[in-house]
């Protein structure tokens, strides 16, 4: 297959080509979906992007249609690239063409077995190794499984002044999550929001708590906006001495049954090494879509 790709700056004119392709697998697109479609939000609101994000689509030259979905839009280093699944001549032909235009990858996160392909072939052109820092895997929730666990407390959002406490959970769940795998602590390279755009989340209800009993936040679980009918959760954190009492359970039920009840597809991303969070969440009932990965291209 011989495989054209055209780059868009524009979040809005990307969607606009990707449309038809990312509503064929709303679920596994939920990542370029979400980001794209809040960056589109942003610029209508005078938000403009940073200069060297861009959007791909891969297209069959001889058919004319769409084969394939990229991005590199995340704001930490090593900037790694978000790839949907497609065929290996597109993989192989976008690494071909960023290495001919002089960018630098040392990252890309995304489907299997398309990020491989991509990393390995941009790894052989550089002289450079490609390997695996992350095995994950997308799981959908189609029909809620109520915990078997009834725990005390209650769901509640976020509010203004809970944001020094959200923020300090967010980046624990990043260290912890890279201990519990058996990585080093904070080599996960994940986003770290700035107030503002915490702040912007708390407002739009996008992040809770599960309170214990005595009103005490115990657990925090954050969602992203609905995009193609489909919501993603995470990030999903316990501190470390509330633990094994069934908190994460809970809240991510009830959040997830407030997607559903929105008409919504819940979807999340689990560490495939961390068998503890994949157990709760196969409990309530999701089941896995894609095996997806991140590599490091040193």
């Amino acid at each position: 297959m011989v495989v054209d790709l055209q780059f868009f700056a524009d979040p809005t004119a990307f969607l606009d080509v990707a449309a038809d392709h990312l509503s064929q697998s709303p679920v596994e697109a939920t990542v370029i979906a979400t980001i794209a479609d809040r960056a589109a939000r942003e610029r209508a609101d005078g938000i403009e992007p940073p200069a060297h994000d861009w959007y791909v689509v891969a297209r069959d030259a001889a058919r004319g249609h769409v084969v394939g979905l990229g991005m590199r839009t995340a704001p930490f280093e090593p900037r790694p690239l978000y790839l949907m699944r497609m065929p290996d001549e597109a993989a192989t032909a976008l690494a071909t063409t960023l290495y001919d235009r002089g960018e630098a990858v040392r990252g890309v996160n995304g489907a299997l077995p398309s990020a491989r392909v991509f990393a390995e072939e941009t790894a052989r052109l550089s002289g450079r190794t490609a390997r695996v820092h992350i095995h994950t895997r997308l799981f959908e929730l189609r029909e809620l499984t109520p915990p078997r666990r009834q725990v005390p407390g209650r769901l509640r959002p976020a509010v203004d002044s809970d944001l020094d406490l959200v923020k300090t959970w967010y980046a624990a769940f990043m260290r912890d999550a890279d201990e519990q795998a058996g990585r080093e602590p904070g080599s996960g390279h994940d986003e770290e929001p700035s107030d503002d755009v915490m702040l912007r989340r708390i407002h739009d209800e996008r992040v809770w708590f599960w309170t214990a009993a005595d009103d005490r936040p115990v657990h925090v679980t954050g969602t992203n906006p609905p995009s193609l009918g489909v919501a993603r959760i995470g990030p999903v954190y316990t501190p470390r001495e509330e633990r094994g009492r069934g908190w994460a359970s809970a809240a991510v039920a009830e959040v997830s049954r407030r997607i559903l009840e929105g008409g919504s597809r819940p979807c999340l991303f689990t560490d495939q090494a961390n068998p503890t969070s994949n157990g709760v969440y196969v409990a309530l009932g999701y089941q896995p879509v894609v095996d997806t990965v991140h590599l490091l291209i040193d």
